[in-house]
């Protein structure tokens, strides 16, 4: 399950409350049926946080088997490296360990205690391509074992390529609820694209339907809620050069869905 939703949303604030790391200000939070923080001690919800700092001076190996020593019936600890590709970076210590490394370390601390939940904040952020790959491969073996996966993200791609479900919020509140075929087909947005310059940026982030606008290899990438119009008000300035309009991706589902969000809440 993917959590979206643009900075300020409210992501963060959310998995502190799932974790019992903030309390509400009003109404309750309940996991698997009763309160956070007996979850997470019953080793039920396993996480990692985008702030997590590793013990100084203790190596991979010595950190997950004081993580293993805290639970009732956790994962042998020569299991949750080969998980995380870490057997070969057993014995050093983790000031000695790349970013990459140092986030793999941070999720097989959150595998350990074989939680039911895996709460993950922007997991990949420290991770180059192959890396990434890698990992999702892993959750995705770890979740076919009927166990649930949540994770905040900023790469729409990944939400996209590997969530059964994703939830949008913007504002404190839920704006969207479905599997990624189902938010796409919830906004008409389309991509409008043509060959132009940056230079005249300002101009088509104006135009009618624009929402946000992105410039590749000389060409200008519209993403619009209405392409019918955007397409008009291009052809009226004569900017129709190589004009191409294609469906809505999970990106421009996003703009259209949090940019209406926005639309809402201002006076």
């Amino acid at each position: 399950m993917a959590l979206l939703g643009p900075n300020g949303a409210g992501k963060s604030t959310s998995i502190g409350l799932l974790l019992g790391l903030l309390r509400p200000g009003g109404g309750s939070v309940a996991v698997f049926g009763q309160p956070p923080a007996r979850a997470v001690a019953g080793g039920r919800i396993g996480a990692m946080l985008q702030e997590n700092r590793l013990l100084p001076r203790t190596t991979v190996g010595e950190l997950l088997a004081f993580m293993h020593a805290l639970y009732r019936a956790p994962m042998p600890v020569d299991e949750v490296l080969d998980l995380a590709d870490l057997t070969a970076l057993r014995r050093r210590t983790v000031e000695r360990l790349s970013g990459g490394q140092a986030q793999r370390v941070r999720f097989a601390m959150a595998l350990v205690g074989r939680p039911d939940l895996l709460v993950l904040d922007e997991p990949t952020s420290a991770l180059d391509v192959e890396a990434r790959r890698e990992f999702w491969t892993v959750m995705r073996r770890y979740a076919s074992s009927g166990r649930t996966v949540l994770f905040s993200t900023h790469y729409l791609e990944e939400a996209d390529q590997n969530a059964d479900r994703i939830v949008v919020i913007a504002g404190g509140r839920t704006i969207a609820d479905g599997t990624a075929r189902d938010i796409k087909r919830l906004v008409p947005g389309r991509t409008v694209s043509i060959d132009a310059p940056d230079s005249i940026a300002d101009c088509l982030a104006a135009l009618p339907g624009v929402v946000a606008t992105e410039f590749r290899a000389g060409r200008a990438y519209l993403s619009s809620t209405d392409s019918d119009e955007t397409v008009r008000a291009l052809a009226e300035c004569g900017w129709l050069r190589g004009l191409e309009v294609v469906g809505a991706d999970l990106s421009d589902a996003f703009l259209a869905l949090t940019h209406a969000q926005k639309e809402v809440a201002e006076p």
